[in-house]
């Protein structure tokens, strides 16, 4: 990988809320990353399909109140393909052209035992067929630099994508990692099978070790003993930690820019400070936040 020369572009991930505080939370978030011109936001979708409603209001009412280009997590998981369609056909009348189609987890959530809902799209794979099928969206899909929790093998988990993309996805977004060399790696293995679509680095600014190490246990991405001392010595207060959640973070995505990358896909767990700080120290962004 050599460096990129080209204007970097950016992506983030919102969830949607469960409550008014929580709702104002979100948008208060998307208020301040707004400036920076994301390519385009994401908004995820509950273990079951349990964030349904909740999901479309939020991808509904981006189209309707900002610039901003929306795209929507859908699974397979809890859902006939009649009912996975219909939630497809309600995200294009309501003014969506961009969907993240994942496999879900179960009901029972992460590390539970997945079995396809009888009648609906059983993968990845299938969901991006029938959404392809359906047409006029814009296909994204997840992909694993240190495998999917579930995958045997790396043959397993290259064929895995592979098939996502000749069902009709346009581009892949990773699970968070903190070691640059495994997405090097994972990004050569992805290339040598002849995969050529755009491999987003999904990037996680760290607003609380203890909680980003667990999520990164129970989903198969690994903390690196470097990364868990660094973050050891971080004080308590909220100043410091976020000035550490920066500074980690503008070193990721300053080698990944000298290693050829030029887009990141932010984690923002609904807040604005920390991405906004790491995109500022980059010099990363729209026109809008330089101004």
């Amino acid at each position: 990988m050599t460096a990129s020369t080209s204007r970097p572009t950016i992506s983030f991930e919102f969830f949607p809320p469960k409550t008014e505080k929580m709702e104002a939370a979100l948008w208060r978030a998307i208020e301040g990353l707004a400036p920076l011109e994301p390519a385009f936001v994401s908004v995820t979708y509950g273990a079951g399909g349990s964030t349904r409603e909740r999901t479309h209001g939020t991808v509904a009412r981006l189209v309707r109140e900002t610039a901003l280009k929306p795209a929507a997590h859908l699974t397979c998981v809890a859902a006939t393909r009649d009912e996975v369609d219909a939630v497809i056909r309600s995200y294009a009348e309501a003014g969506v052209s961009h969907i993240v189609a994942l496999r879900g987890d179960p009901p029972e959530g992460v590390g539970s035992a997945y079995t396809p809902h009888p009648g609906g799209y059983a993968y990845a794979s299938d969901l991006v067929e029938g959404i392809a099928h359906i047409g006029g969206f814009e296909i994204s899909v997840g992909a694993y630099p240190e495998r999917h929790p579930e995958s045997r093998s790396w043959d397993e988990e290259i064929d895995n994508l592979k098939r996502k993309v000749d069902a009709g996805a346009t581009r892949a977004i990773t699970q968070f990692f903190f070691s640059n060399d495994l997405f090097e790696g994972f990004l050569e293995r992805v290339r040598a099978a002849g995969i050529t679509v755009p491999i987003l680095p999904g990037i996680i600014p760290v607003h609380a070790f203890a909680a980003v190490a667990g999520f990164a246990e129970k989903t198969g991405a690994s903390v690196p003993k470097a990364v868990a001392e660094r973050f050891a010595t971080v004080g308590d207060t909220a100043e410091e930690r976020a000035r550490a959640a920066i500074d980690f973070g503008v070193e990721q995505v300053a080698d990944l820019r000298r290693r050829g990358v030029d887009h990141f896909h932010f984690y923002t767990m609904n807040r604005a400070d920390l991405v906004t700080g790491i995109c500022a120290s980059l010099g990363i962004g729209g026109d809008r936040a330089a101004a």
